[in-house]
């Protein structure tokens, strides 16, 4: 299977075809409008502002599974991220990324770059101990840990790369634009 075979659901009904992306680079990235990483939006729509026009496509899909902190329907979703924080980039429907009901992307994504830490800081600390009290063998598994993981699709539809929320975003910056 290819990334170019998965579809994601569009807020009001319909399929955003990720083979409407062949050629471009894609930010895939599960959000959410009340996390710590919610400012996140800011630095992603400056480089959504910087760089679509060079290919860049982000693929925003909101998720609510993580400490429910995207309590919102689609549209109090997309009016929280226009009014606070300007977005201009297209949200997907509110889906899940783990578990029984996630999305086949998020299966296929997850298959193609594991967890790999949270890196060092006091916000990768304060993940690792706050996932160690839900499971201590979280880092073990490829599942998504919490809101804000981006994965990175070069122009040949190859998911080359998987950034934690506690990613420094000007290092997220870096490698995509790298890849323009």
């Amino acid at each position: 299977m290819s990334i170019y075979n998965y579809s994601v659901p569009s807020v009001g009904g319909g399929e955003l075809k990720l083979s409407d992306y062949k050629g471009k680079v894609m930010l895939i990235v599960n959000t959410a409008t009340g996390c710590g990483f919610t400012p996140h939006y800011e630095p992603l729509e400056a480089m959504y502002e910087a760089d679509h026009d060079k290919g860049l496509e982000i693929i925003d899909i909101p998720c609510n599974q993580f400490a429910g902190q995207t309590p919102g329907t689609d549209e109090e979703i997309h009016e929280f991220c226009t009014l606070k924080y300007h977005t201009t980039f297209p949200q997907q429907k509110k889906s899940e990324v783990n578990g029984e009901h996630e999305l086949p992307l998020y299966t296929f994504l997850k298959s193609q770059q594991g967890f790999a830490g949270f890196g060092k800081g006091p916000k990768a600390l304060m993940m690792s101990a706050l996932l160690l009290k839900q499971d201590r063998h979280y880092a073990e598994k490829p599942d998504i840990k919490w809101n804000f993981t981006k994965f990175v699709v070069d122009r040949d539809g190859n998911v080359v790369k998987r950034f934690e929320p506690t990613a420094d975003m000007a290092e997220v910056s870096a490698f995509v634009e790298s890849l323009l």
